[in-house]
């Protein structure tokens, strides 16, 4: 039996017309100097969001896993609400889920050493707050057990001090010794995902020691067009029907936008030992993320300004490689920007191929590849349809 690859590559061409999928804080089409030009960009940032909130077949949503919360107000709405759904006074639960907050990601101690440098008593601080919210300062990303596992704690330290918030906080000092908090949110059941799906598949930060850390298993490149930036700006009035109704010209705003168009090489890395590393060792549920990752990665858009620009496009190319060598992008074949005069696509298609040859020729051929594509009858390796493309791609892992 053929082993399971240690990597898998997805590589992909998408062309979109007059768009603006991705924008700086200007409000223009984000760009990056490359080769013999400057492209047109799309940041991996927007890519990966578009993949995790898409709703639609084949989606990551639908998987039976548990999801990762990315938001501010995740103990708001995971710890304190349903606190309260128990019974439990909310100045009790927030209070509560703030000190939980503080141990968790390493606030309080930090807090602690502040007050004393500036002379301030703990009673000074506790008699000033008076939040009604357990909202973090920064976007966190933690898991659904992770969530349930932290309520069910506060919750036990408010029954053990009969609701008294004075002994609410001392009670949770007393269930959350540092050592042995991080050594329980790692129990979580093996296989649990305890940091969520998103987590396992994208990674997440950490800025304390009581979360684990989780490494990216799926490495996304910024997308960044074959050839050099096409780009123009769109002159447009908004019109006051009243106004005109009245014989004036009825132009109730005027602005410009800029407008982009282009042939997009995206690509996508698949460490699968991380990924089933991440997943628990169960190589089914990997199976399954990466034949859907297939289909998202090519029929998923991003996109701003969709309801005058209508985004949506599917990818003209989609080539998977499997192999046990280090991953290599093939953004390079672009180095000299691809001539648009004539056939894009099929210019881009040579440029690909070329480049495919040469580093065949000198580092030999060490990954298995097969393709989807539109008009690449006697081109690249093994044609199928997409459907067939994320199967094959799925037995790289299974095998």
């Amino acid at each position: 039996m053929r082993m399971s690859s240690r990597f898998l590559q997805i590589h992909t061409l998408t062309n979109y017309p007059a768009s603006l999928l991705n924008r700086d804080d200007a409000g223009f089409a984000k760009r990056m100097p490359f080769g013999g030009g400057v492209r047109t960009r799309i940041s991996s940032q927007c890519l990966k969001r578009h993949w995790r909130v898409y709703d639609g077949e084949n989606s990551l949503k639908s998987i039976d896993a548990p999801e990762s919360v990315r938001s501010r107000v995740a103990f708001d709405r995971f710890v304190v609400e349903p606190l309260v759904k128990q019974g439990v006074e909310r100045n009790v639960a927030v209070l509560a889920a703030q000190k939980i907050v503080a141990k968790v990601f390493g606030s309080e101690a930090k807090q602690e050493k502040a007050d004393k440098q500036r002379g301030k008593k703990k009673s000074d601080q506790d008699a000033s707050s008076g939040s009604k919210t357990a909202a973090t300062p920064q976007v966190t990303v933690l898991g659904k057990p992770e969530l349930d596992y932290l309520c069910q704690l506060a919750l036990d330290a408010i029954t053990a001090a009969k609701g008294i918030p004075a002994q609410v906080e001392k009670e949770i000092d007393r269930l959350t010794d540092e050592k042995e908090l991080k050594n329980n949110l790692k129990a979580l059941k093996p296989g649990s995902l305890e940091a969520g799906l998103g987590a396992a598949l994208f990674g997440r930060m950490v800025t304390g020691d009581i979360l684990s850390r989780t490494d990216a298993a799926i490495h996304v490149a910024h997308a960044m067009t074959v050839h050099s930036q096409m780009a123009e700006s769109d002159y447009f009035t908004a019109i006051d029907d009243l106004i005109r109704e009245e014989g004036e010209q009825g132009s109730g705003h005027i602005n410009a936008s800029e407008l982009t168009s282009g042939l997009f090489y995206g690509y996508v890395v698949v460490d699968v030992n991380g990924l089933l590393a991440n997943l628990g060792d169960n190589r089914t549920l990997a199976g399954d993320v990466v034949e859907r990752l297939v289909h998202i990665v090519s029929t998923v858009s991003p996109g701003a300004k969709k309801g005058s620009t209508a985004p949506y496009a599917y990818s003209h190319l989609v080539l998977a490689e499997g192999g046990s060598a280090q991953p290599r992008t093939l953004q390079n074949a672009f180095i000299e920007p691809v001539r648009t005069a004539g056939n894009l696509v099929h210019n881009t298609y040579a440029a690909i191929q070329q480049h495919l040859a040469d580093l065949d020729a000198m580092y030999g051929k060490n990954e298995r590849r097969a393709h989807a594509g539109l008009a690449t009858d006697g081109l690249f390796e093994e044609k199928m349809t997409l459907t067939e493309l994320a199967a094959w791609t799925k037995d790289q892992v299974l095998e």
